[in-house]
């Protein structure tokens, strides 16, 4: 019970202080910021993969995929400042440190000393494949707290993921005409 009071106390606290004028709902706030939140753990994650496999990219492709690396990660990149203001806009917070972005994501760490191309471009076209699904997921939610805003930035980021997407399958696509 103690407990509750101070986390009632410390939600106040932040309203009074962080909170932004809104004709969202309160509950719509939390949940989209709390989508958000989680969205941009996984952005920043995955900015961090592809970067790691854009430096250690080797192979006869080399210099195709380190340069769609390099691409891909600065369109990640530039997805985050604007997720996370749009959670201060609308009155939410955002990501406070690196151990919270650890405990939300859910991009899975590829810390291997080596990784074949194939295997890197798979990777981050499943990541990217998986991050459509949330970013989808936090539309959905925009959709019921009447939040169009939100909802337009995502639909844009859901273009770009997907594009990233075609990108790597066509990649690693095992032969012309081959669809699987």
């Amino acid at each position: 019970m103690m407990k509750d009071k101070a986390v009632a106390a410390g939600t106040a606290h932040v309203r009074t202080y962080l909170g932004t004028p809104t004709d969202l709902a309160h509950e719509a706030v939390r949940d989209i910021a709390a989508g958000l939140k989680a969205v941009l753990a996984d952005v920043f994650a995955l900015y961090i993969k592809t970067k790691n496999f854009h430096w250690h990219m080797s192979g006869r492709h080399f210099r195709d995929y380190h340069l769609l690396l390099d691409e891909q990660g600065s369109q990640i990149f530039a997805m985050t400042d604007p997720l996370a203001e749009r959670a201060r806009r609308i009155g939410g917070n955002t990501l406070h440190s690196v151990g919270e972005i650890a405990r939300l994501t859910r991009v899975a760490d590829n810390d291997a000393e080596y990784v074949t191309p194939e295997d890197m471009l798979s990777e981050l076209r499943e990541d990217n494949l998986a991050l459509t699904a949330r970013l989808r997921a936090v539309h959905a939610v925009c959709d019921e707290g009447n939040d169009v805003a939100t909802a337009s930035l995502l639909e844009n980021w859901i273009d770009e993921t997907e594009r990233r997407t075609w990108f790597l399958f066509e990649a690693t696509r095992p032969a012309f005409g081959v669809n699987n």
